[in-house]
């Protein structure tokens, strides 16, 4: 290609026609995150491409992760819904044989307003909320994953690149650099691929468990960010299939190893540019005691955006280094709340429930929706924990039936998310849940079935 740059300088379809001009792409991916955070969409022609006009099946948004569908009772029809291309999204795409762009469609109604299902909308909706206040947030997110041989078939008891229990046992390094190395085709190539799509990674790390790694993305704009995540995602999977390699971002991959979590660092800053944490004399003020406070109550009840699939709840029943309560602490790593130490310009807390398989747009928008409950209505935190806090009363929900009742039940759910988007959601999860326990697992056949 001639172009230097990941996607086009300006927003504009002027600027954006003129980039794939100059860099020989004559298709176009136009596509939509859905709620499994799964780009769905069509290719097109670039001379084809417009910022609006293209249409698909409203019934995307209702695709679950298996490819069925669930539209619910008060479906009318398999009606179409507009798509309008988010220019500032448009990104080439290293991997195709001839030169290809993805652009970010917004789901709108026929008024041009965004459709309220979508997951990309409901964390914009959550955004015009802070805007409303004069608040811009801003978050980090890290993302943990496991790195696996790509012929692995994953509903064996295989594990993460190893042969045997000595390989197992030699994998574990938790902040070893030494695998890097061995595997520095891959790192190599990810870390151009992402640079090539404006994909703002920072530090890499080997974590718990055998061929489990972290990437942190640099702190920014929050779409932006979910779009990095949901572009970063489709990314390491095809570099990975290059290595015979797969990614994989289950939540718990293995029973008896670390699971995989999406930690959001998050804070707030005012119209002044400070951070809206931090009062007059650089210390922490009440506000962000009541962002804590409004995480603390509301991440409960909001649970099915950051533990999305029966395997989510294998990760927060397991005790494995995965937060099992809703304290907060200084520098503490034992706490679902974590604040790092920081100065004041740099004050924020970090959310440690949620796990890799979220949706980057729903995970990053219910937590500022809890943080801004909190602030709105002054919610108090608890008092902070200064030890473990592994040993403390589990506080969360220990099944997704139980999280799918608790966001329909909840009024805070709909006044920030918008009811059309809570119905079809916690309905989406309920028929992909019943799918799931329609599955006769392996535990049961192989145990059961030989002793009663």
């Amino acid at each position: 290609m001639n172009g230097e740059t990941a996607g086009p300088a300006e927003a504009t379809l002027e600027a954006a026609l003129e980039w794939l001009r100059a860099n020989g792409i004559e298709r176009i991916e136009t596509t939509v995150p859905d709620m499994a955070g799964i780009g769905r969409g069509k290719v097109q022609p670039v001379s084809q491409f417009k910022q609006t006009g293209t249409r698909i099946p409203y019934a995307i948004l209702a695709q679950t992760v298996n490819s069925t569908f669930h539209l619910g009772k008060d479906n009318v029809g398999d009606r179409d819904m507009s798509l309008r291309a988010d220019l500032s999204t448009i990104r080439r795409i290293p991997w195709t044989s001839e030169p290809s762009a993805v652009v970010i469609m917004d789901c709108i109604d026929d008024d041009g307003n965004l459709i309220g299902a979508a997951p990309r909308a409901a964390l914009a909706r959550i955004l015009s909320l802070y805007e409303q206040e004069g608040w811009t947030p801003v978050v980090a997110p890290e993302v943990e994953f496991y790195i696996a041989p790509a012929n692995e078939d994953p509903w064996t008891r295989t594990r993460a690149m190893a042969q045997d229990e000595d390989d197992l046992e030699d994998l574990i390094d938790p902040y070893g650099t030494d695998r890097f190395h061995e595997l520095s085709g891959f790192f190599s190539e990810l870390e151009e691929t992402c640079r090539k799509q404006d994909i703002e990674t920072g530090a890499l790390s080997q974590e718990l468990g055998p061929g489990q790694f972290e990437v942190n993305f640099d702190h920014g704009d929050p779409m932006k960010l979910a779009d990095d995540v949901f572009h970063f995602k489709r990314a390491i999977r095809h570099v990975a299939a290059n290595h015979d390699l797969r990614a994989i971002f289950l939540s718990k991959v293995h029973e008896d190893a670390a699971g995989s979590a999406f930690h959001i660092h998050q804070s707030v800053y005012g119209r002044d540019g400070n951070n809206a944490f931090s009062g007059p004399d650089g210390e922490a003020n009440e506000r962000f005691g009541h962002y804590i406070g409004g995480l603390q109550r509301y991440l409960r009840e909001f649970l099915l955006l950051f533990a999305p699939y029966p395997n989510s709840y294998r990760r927060l029943n397991s005790h494995w280094a995965s937060p099992i309560n809703l304290e907060w602490g200084i520098d503490n790593r034992t706490v679902g709340l974590r604040v790092p130490v920081a100065n004041a310009q740099a004050r924020r807390v970090e959310n440690r429930l949620a796990g890799a398989d979220v949706n980057p747009y729903l995970a990053i928008a219910g937590s500022l929706a809890c943080g801004y409950l909190g602030m709105q209505q002054q919610i108090a935190a608890s008092a902070p924990v200064d030890k473990s806090a592994y040993d403390a009363p589990f506080a969360l929900l220990r099944h997704p039936h139980y999280a799918i009742g608790s966001l329909r039940q909840s009024k805070e759910a709909v006044e920030v998310f918008g009811e059309e988007f809570v119905t079809l959601f916690a309905g989406m999860k309920e028929h992909e849940c019943l799918e799931f326990e329609e599955r006769v697992p392996v535990w049961e056949r192989e145990l059961l079935g030989w002793t009663i």
